[in-house]
């Protein structure tokens, strides 16, 4: 169920499309909102008419951007036809992993910041694109893994995406509002690994249906 990058347009990103986008998030970390078009040509090496060419306008590269660092989130690749308890575990804490990793990492944080104050001060569609690419699109992979394990008689529960919202909630507890507002949290690996764990742990006594998912 890997999902391939693809720019607003919906073509696959090269790998030199993908080196400008990672110009783009570190310009972010460095600038916070204040990109231009001129500063990621001069990062990234490329001309202004590369951009315009490949992304469109400033909101289109901004629109890449966030699928770009959203399509680091994935669900595993899985036989739905031979999901068993066990594959759904590592499905789901493999995903809040990864989620976790994206989430707390500088370029993400700068990402969300600047959508939040684009959002406030109505200065750009930022905050749509970022809730459109990223909170909704990852929702969107998530739900099938959940509907897969309900059709496999592993899950219990009356609507994905409220499952989903759950599962969400369990995973991001308030880690992201405290790194947005500066909280010098600790979140190696080692963190995110028992966090997620947890999170699953604490999803599958909610959802699991009883005796299908063992405790790990």
């Amino acid at each position: 169920m890997n999902d391939t990058a693809t720019h607003s347009q919906g073509e696959a990103l090269s790998e030199r499309q993908q080196a400008v986008l990672d110009a783009v998030l570190a310009l972010m970390v460095e600038q916070g909102d204040q990109l231009t078009m001129t500063a990621v040509a001069r990062r990234a090496s490329c001309s202004k008419e590369t951009l315009y060419k490949w992304f469109g306008d400033r909101d289109g590269l901004l629109t890449a951007t966030v699928q770009w660092q959203a399509s680091k989130v994935r669900a595993d690749n899985y036989d739905r036809q031979a999901l068993d308890a066990a594959t759904l575990r590592k499905s789901l804490r493999d995903f809040a992993e990864n989620w976790l990793s994206v989430i707390t990492s500088q370029t993400s944080i700068a990402l969300n910041r600047a959508a939040i104050g684009h959002a406030a001060s109505g200065k750009s569609n930022l905050g749509g694109i970022v809730l459109a690419n990223g909170r909704f699109a990852i929702g969107e992979r998530l739900k099938p893994v959940l509907e897969a394990g309900r059709a496999a008689g592993l899950l219990d529960f009356d609507d994905a995406e409220t499952a989903f919202r759950t599962f969400f909630g369990l995973v991001g507890r308030d880690v992201q509002i405290r790194l947005l507002l500066g909280d010098a949290l600790a979140s190696g690996k080692a963190e995110i690994q028992r966090d997620a764990a947890r999170a699953t742990d604490q999803f599958l006594a909610l959802h699991g249906r009883q005796g299908a998912v063992p405790k790990a």
